[in-house]
């Protein structure tokens, strides 16, 4: 007996179906087969696009959403169309794959990113130079120097530390013991050869005894014939400036000056400071009042004011200005040489620093240019490498106190810068 028509009436809990009460398993009920004629042959027909298994069956209306493409063989997601699951309906498409983002052209974006790296540090680069360029003072007019000797190869710079106190504090002065003496003096004098066969530099002591030619007012205009008069070569410098030195030195030397560069104490030691100091081996301790130097021999690191200290000492030695002149010439090519180094020339934190110390207290010639500035640096940082020279000019004795040059040395040394040759001179 069939019992589901009355247990679809039932109550709820033989909706679900009941087994046999007895322990063995119903036989299984016997079907009668039934077999279809089989359909007349017709025409297979496409399916409108759109249409899914239930349209074409008679199934639910809203219904074919559910297996459309499912019996066209398309896989789910397939289609050209956007859309939540699959897209467009249809055929054509992209073969069932979803189109992605293009891969990233990667030797495109290091061209673009090269090309603005050149972009930022060429205009950083043209910035700086107008920068400190526009820093430098131009007060020195060499074409008022008269009677000329002719140039030779090469580049000779006049370089000269004078004891300025402009801009210095009275604290400042007494800090690095300049005194507080009005006007300013030449402290050092040094020629600078820069030339293809290396650098050389030529101390000139101030004690040097020298004639003052003729020459023209660098303030009045007015020619002032010489005389004949000799004096000592720091005196040319306090009658008339930088002009009349100039023109002394070119007169008593017969070597033609390019450019002339001066710094003065405060700057001096701004600089000195600006790179963290100067390592310097000082082979003998020595003191001196006057300058505030208190030095142990050894290896050391020199802040600003113990930079000046050791440049100005003089009384200390027994060797008088040579001596000095000697410890100039050392720390400046030590400056130089720890100055331009890739850590202070790519550091913005100290290449800014170091060049506003230095520009801001540097008088140069008006015909100066930053470019001929920074070959006299990079000439002074190889006086102490490669080929480079340094020496004091030859003395020959005294009179009065001051020194005398031996003309003969000097006279062949200044024939060799001219041609830039092998210096073969040697000095005090």
């Amino acid at each position: 007996m069939n019992d589901w028509p009355d247990r679809r009436t039932g109550d709820r809990s033989d909706r679900y179906g009941q087994g046999s009460s007895s322990p063995q398993p119903e036989s299984a009920r016997a079907m009668p087969h039934i077999q279809r004629r089989p359909a007349p042959p017709r025409a297979p027909q496409v399916p409108p696009q759109g249409q899914g298994y239930d349209d074409r069956y008679g199934g639910r209306e809203g219904d074919s959403a559910y297996d459309n493409g499912y019996n066209t063989g398309q896989v789910y997601g397939s289609g050209n169309g956007s859309g939540h699951g699959g897209g467009r309906r249809g055929g054509g498409g992209d073969g069932g794959y979803v189109q992605g983002r293009p891969a990233p052209d990667w030797r495109r974006r290091i061209k673009i990113g090269a090309l603005t790296l050149v972009v930022v540090v060429l205009a950083v680069s043209i910035s700086t130079y107008f920068w400190a360029d526009s820093k430098l003072k131009r007060e020195v007019d060499l074409s008022k120097v008269i009677e000329r000797p002719e140039g030779g190869e090469g580049t000779n710079y006049l370089i000269v530390g004078s004891d300025s106190r402009a801009g210095m504090t009275a604290e400042d002065k007494k800090k690095l013991h300049t005194g507080s003496a009005e006007g300013k003096r030449t402290d050092s004098m040094m020629i600078l050869h820069d030339g293809s066969d290396g650098p050389t530099l030529v101390s000139l002591p101030r004690d040097s005894n020298v004639e003052i030619p003729s020459f023209v007012g660098s303030e009045s205009g007015k020619k002032y014939p010489g005389r004949g008069r000799t004096v000592k070569l720091n005196a040319a410098y306090a009658e008339d400036g930088p002009e009349l030195l100039v023109r002394t030195v070119e007169f008593n030397t017969g070597l033609r000056i390019d450019h002339y560069v001066e710094i003065g104490f405060g700057g001096f030691a701004k600089i000195v400071d600006a790179i963290g100091g100067v390592e310097l081996d000082i082979p003998k301790a020595f003191k001196d009042k006057k300058s505030g130097a208190d030095f142990q021999a050894g290896k050391q690191t020199l802040n600003g004011e113990q930079s000046l200290a050791f440049v100005r000492t003089r009384y200390a030695f027994a060797g008088s200005d040579l001596d000095r002149t000697k410890n100039q010439q050392k720390f400046l090519a030590a400056l130089a040489s720890q100055t331009a180094t890739p850590s202070t020339i790519i550091n913005p934190f100290k290449l800014y620093p170091t060049m506003g110390a230095g520009l801001d207290t540097l008088i140069v010639d008006k015909d100066m240019s930053l470019w001929s500035l920074s070959q006299m640096f990079f000439a002074m940082k190889g006086v102490t490498g490669g080929d480079g020279t340094s020496m004091n000019m030859p003395i020959s004795g005294s009179i009065g106190g001051n020194l005398v040059w031996d003309k003969e040395k000097v006279k062949q040394l200044v024939q060799q810068l001219k041609n830039d040759e092998k210096v073969t001179v040697t000095g005090n």
